[in-house]
């Protein structure tokens, strides 16, 4: 994998996912920062759209958690369901820095991106008995479609632990 300044490519993301034997289906779309945008450029893409929170608490441990798109998070009732301190959102500085990825481009697939293992990724537990999940590729221009089963190979090959949790 080539990266730079921590940040893979989404080409680096694919040619890691078909090391694994992980095959995928990417979509091209005008870029999508939040989900009401989202909504308009996913159309029939098959699957659960996910929103994916950058977050860190008041001890300094940060998490991602990745919930279906329509779905609320309550940060204040969720610290008390993943054991962490006081939630707020990381900075855009700190998302780039861990995850290589900016604003509006967060996603479970930038945990490629961190090697020293600093997040936590919290998934919610309907979203994990899905057949298939999308998250963006590292970039908020495109889509890709993954098994929720492969997903979980994924986090394994980054050795990343994720919470899964009813959001």
């Amino acid at each position: 994998m080539t990266t730079s300044a921590n940040s893979a490519t989404p080409d680096d993301l694919f040619a890691y996912l078909e090391t694994l034997g992980i095959a995928v289906t990417t979509h091209h779309h005008p870029p999508a920062f939040t989900v009401e945008e989202g909504n308009r450029v996913w159309g029939a893409i098959p699957g659960i759209h996910c929103k994916n929170l950058f977050l860190k608490d008041a001890k300094a441990r940060l998490w991602l958690v990745v919930a279906p798109a329509e779905r609320p998070v309550d940060l204040k009732t969720l610290p008390a369901r993943i054991g962490s301190a006081r939630l707020s959102f990381g900075s855009a500085t700190l998302l780039q820095e861990v995850l290589g990825v900016s604003p509006g481009s967060v996603t479970p697939f930038a945990l490629l991106n961190d090697t020293a293992h600093r997040v936590t990724p919290v998934l919610d537990a309907a979203l994990m008995a899905a057949e298939l999940v999308n998250f963006h590729p590292l970039r908020n221009d495109m889509t890709t479609t993954i098994a929720a089963a492969d997903f979980r190979r994924f986090l394994d090959a980054t050795g990343h632990r994720p919470e899964v949790v009813g959001l």
